[in-house]
């Protein structure tokens, strides 16, 4: 572990080696004997302090010892100090000549101590002893916790101790990683001189420059720069970052066959739902619990709707999420109704809102929009649109008839109000000194990331509305790639996820990738936009928060091995996926939570070519417990198809119940008795590959 090698280099002579084997089975045996028969004299302890001796990690022994022990001082109350000595010479003799890192005897060494009757001061001394030998021993560094808990001694010293390792030896990954728990709980606490956080990590960072600029190849102090640069941008508590609908957006909910001019309307604002139901979308920065009507008060007009359920969009079953929807009904509005419903949603004025790590949220926010509903007097005269196809030649650039950019709904993105605070001054000067340092360690690949890293913060924190930094940025990673080929998928993703930041912050860069959808072979009227990113080699989705709006997304052509985070977008309905490298259905498992899919094309993938399914290990596997399936083989019985070889594909797909149109060819799994069994599990598709 950590690069020392647990048991020795030197080859023994197999005969000796034989023959101690068959000493500690002897031993082993002898002891198992004694302990079952609780006998707990001096030979029979003897006999287990020469096996442990031989084997410190024979876990049971150390167990007998533990009884033994406790016999004797039920016996002998006098003679603890005594007994209790021999076993901290025991465990000291396992550890310094044997195997330092032993959890047996570091266990037991713990036990011992908790009796009360030892000096403390000497198990540091110990302690300084192994941490010579081997300073990135983490059962030491462990159990320095334990004893300077037991001695009540300061952080302020601990943290002290910590600098002097690290000056001794800068590659203390442990001494890094002890610093950060030591200096995160003496900020928590607001102790004198660790009050002001811009003061501590400002010298903090200072501090491991120091490190780093002495070698860069070492990585500890990489770590704990990576470590003070997540200190300095995350935010404690919770914070809503955006919604669907945002803030001022003026909804026009379509039900039925009517139809608008796109003339008179954004069609970026404009729903179809036959049912009257409207999603709303909350959008947190980090995984929240408690969104309840309780928490999320919303008003229709004058009445206070109490009904509003909120659902998680969580990877299993949880009640913890970044994403939130619940369902507003409007269905008993007026019909033709000229006056649009207005809609405030507070969030967060009672409590009962908190972050997984248990921070409250304490930014309350308000959301005002209105809805205006527009419904047919007769029921739907048919779907939207015939078949979908996903060629150029039916997308054409969309342009707002007026040139108003405000069309597309970039500042409803963010929730502004009054209780928002502006981004702090002296995160972005601390963050704008450390890209000035790390400028001049460009010529290695950990200085290039990190700057990468410092740039993407310092674009976070400024909240211009723009990525000033973007290009540079992806320019970094880029270079990333081709110097450092072993690291490549990493870079890849983060290069995709500074690309769609890039692309989403601004109206115009949005704007040149929204087109309308033209079907020349049909004459409907459609309002459907869709948001072309294909074609940008993406392994990896972000910047999903800025997309709550979008109906209609073309991600074709990319390089994605899984779809996580796409949940969030409640509206889509129209999917391509295709020519992408996605393994199995287990990573398209976001696609059970978007039950308005009408279209999805998958073609082109990697689905069934893989005997091993490796995105079980990045995504949701159904095989989790915590998801209930309604898998049942008899139910979709299907004549000469084996139905359980394709259970992946059931629980994906069944939920999707408006589904009319799927393309699955190109993909290992696609042969006739799946396409049969797609046939029996999707009663409501129309169009399988291209043909009805």
């Amino acid at each position: 572990m950590h690069g020392r090698p647990r048991k020795s280099s030197k080859p023994e002579d197999p005969a000796a080696e034989a023959a101690k084997a068959q000493l500690i089975r002897d031993l082993q045996s002898q002891l198992l004997a004694n302990h079952h028969n609780k006998i707990y004299t001096k030979e029979a302890l003897d006999l287990s302090a020469e096996l442990l001796s031989k084997n410190p990690e024979f876990y049971t022994a150390w167990n007998y010892r533990k009884l033994a022990v406790q016999h004797a001082l039920d016996s002998d109350p006098d003679s603890a100090d005594s007994v209790l000595a021999v076993e901290l010479q025991l465990a000291q003799r396992a550890l310094v000549k044997t195997n330092a890192k032993a959890y047996g005897a570091w266990h037991h060494r713990r036990w011992v101590l908790s009796k009360g009757h030892s000096s403390l001061d000497e198990e540091l001394r110990l302690l300084d002893e192994l941490q010579k030998r081997d300073e990135r021993n983490f059962h030491a560094w462990n159990h320095r916790r334990f004893v300077v808990a037991l001695m009540n001694r300061s952080d302020e010293d601990e943290l002290e101790h910590t600098k002097n390792m690290i000056e001794k030896t800068i590659s203390n990954y442990s001494a890094w990683h002890n610093r950060s728990v030591i200096l995160s709980n003496l900020m928590k606490k607001k102790v004198q001189e660790f009050s002001q956080k811009d003061q501590v990590l400002a010298r903090e960072y200072e501090f491991v420059r120091e490190a780093l600029f002495t070698d860069e190849e070492d990585q500890s102090g990489w770590f704990y720069h990576l470590w003070l640069l997540d200190q300095t941008v995350k935010s404690e508590s919770p914070l809503l970052v955006s919604s669907w609908p945002g803030h001022g957006a003026e909804v026009i909910l379509l039900r039925g066959s009517y139809s608008l001019d796109g003339s008179f309307a954004s069609p970026f604002n404009i729903y179809k739902s036959d049912s009257g139901m409207l999603p709303l979308i909350l959008y947190f920065n980090q995984a929240v619990k408690g969104v309840s009507s309780t928490t999320v008060t919303v008003s229709l007009g004058p009445n206070v709707n109490k009904d509003v359920v909120w659902k998680p969009l969580s990877a299993a079953n949880s009640h913890v999420a970044r994403v939130w929807v619940a369902q507003l009904s409007f269905a008993d509005v007026e019909l033709q109704s000229l006056e649009a419903c207005s809609v405030e949603v507070t969030i967060g004025e009672s409590s009962g809102i908190f972050s997984s790590s248990g921070c409250h949220y304490s930014h309350p926010s308000r959301l005002a929009f209105s809805v205006n509903v527009k419904a047919s007097r007769t029921e739907s005269g048919g779907s939207d649109l015939e078949h979908i196809s996903w060629g150029n030649e039916n997308f054409h650039l969309w342009k707002p008839h007026n040139l108003d950019l405000n069309f597309v709904p970039i500042d409803q993105l963010s929730i502004k109000d009054a209780h928002e605070q502006a981004p702090s001054t002296w995160q972005a000067e601390i963050i704008a000194e450390e890209i000035k340092h790390f400028r001049d360690l460009l010529d290695c690949k950990i200085g290039k990331l990190t700057v990468a890293r410092l740039l993407t913060a310092h674009d976070a924190l400024i909240s211009s509305g723009t990525s000033v930094h973007s290009e540079e940025i992806l320019r970094l990673y880029g270079n990333l790639m081709k110097v450092d080929p072993t690291h490549s998928l990493y870079y890849k993703d983060e290069h995709s996820l500074a690309l769609l930041n890039q692309l989403t912050s601004r109206r115009e860069s949005l704007l040149n990738h929204c087109f309308q959808y033209v079907d020349s072979a049909s004459s409907n009227d459609n309002n459907l936009i869709c948001l072309r990113l294909n074609n940008l080699s993406l392994s990896r989705l972000g910047s999903l928060e800025k997309l709550l709006w979008v109906e209609m997304l073309d991600l074709s052509n990319n390089e994605l091995q899984s779809i996580e985070g796409l949940e969030a977008l409640q509206l889509l309905s129209h999917l391509s996926l295709s020519k992408n490298k996605l393994g199995s259905f287990t990573a398209l498992a976001p696609l059970r939570q978007l039950k308005a899919v009408k279209v999805l094309d998958i073609s082109y993938n990697e689905i069934g070519a893989h005997s091993i399914d490796t995105t079980r290990y990045l995504c949701s596997s159904p095989l989790s417990h915590s998801i209930e399936s309604d898998w049942d083989c008899k139910e979709i019985a299907t004549d000469g198809v084996n139905v359980a070889n394709y259970w992946e594909a059931f629980f994906v797909l069944k939920p999707l119940k408006n589904l009319t149109q799927l393309d699955v060819v190109g993909n290992a799994i696609a042969d006739e008795n799946f396409r049969l069994f797609l046939a029996k599990v999707l009663p409501s598709l129309k169009w399988l590959d291209g043909g009805s």
